[in-house]
């Protein structure tokens, strides 16, 4: 599977969920127009551009013109890059019907769309797996800071959440995306021996 460097931002779950079958990348949902009045999710993706960039892959409907219009003017001056499926008419499997506009959206599209989409915009593709400098924060690094699956873990993450400026509402593997875009493995394990 092709690695994207970028962080890529979808509408919503599903789409997330199709784009991780195409790619191996740093996800992030908008939770579609609720982007809007998130301010510390806002400031994270200013952050996350300024580390890694950003690859806004929204549908073709007016909806996700208007999520990609209005990312761009928040994100002004950021290295945001832009990611565009193609028109497809029909209906997505789990739902009962076709959308308002009869497109489908990202998570409709078959995984060599998505990856033609994000060569097209310019993202950073490589097919060659980490090397172990680039090894990566894992679960088991999460428990061994306290971070999950332990007494107070929740607390401990709110905590780490407030000190790096980040969302409140990011579940532990959203954080954990989060950490491997912030922080190397070496840097994330120096900062929780300094706790």
């Amino acid at each position: 599977m092709i690695q994207v460097r970028e962080v890529i931002v979808v509408e919503g779950r599903y789409d997330k969920n199709t784009v991780a079958q195409a790619v191996s990348a740093t996800i992030i949902e908008t939770s579609g127009f609720g982007v809007f009045s998130d301010k510390e999710k806002i400031a994270l993706l200013r952050r996350l551009a300024q580390k890694r960039g950003l690859i806004i892959l929204a549908d073709s409907d007016k909806a996700g013109f208007f999520i990609r219009g209005r990312l761009r003017g928040m994100l002004a001056g950021a290295n945001v890059k832009h990611a565009y499926i193609p028109d497809v008419y029909g209906r997505e499997r789990r739902k009962p019907s076709a959308s308002k506009e009869g497109k489908l959206g990202v998570e409709g599209m078959e995984p060599d769309v998505i990856v033609k989409a994000l060569e097209r915009a310019g993202a950073t593709i490589t097919d060659r797996p980490p090397a172990a400098s680039d090894k990566r924060i894992t679960k088991a690094d999460m428990f061994s800071a306290g971070l999950s699956g332990g007494p107070g873990s929740a607390q401990n993450r709110h905590d780490l959440q407030k000190r790096l400026d980040l969302p409140k509402r990011l579940s532990s593997n959203g954080l954990l995306d989060v950490l491997n875009v912030l922080f190397t493995r070496d840097e994330f394990l120096k900062m929780y021996q300094q706790f």
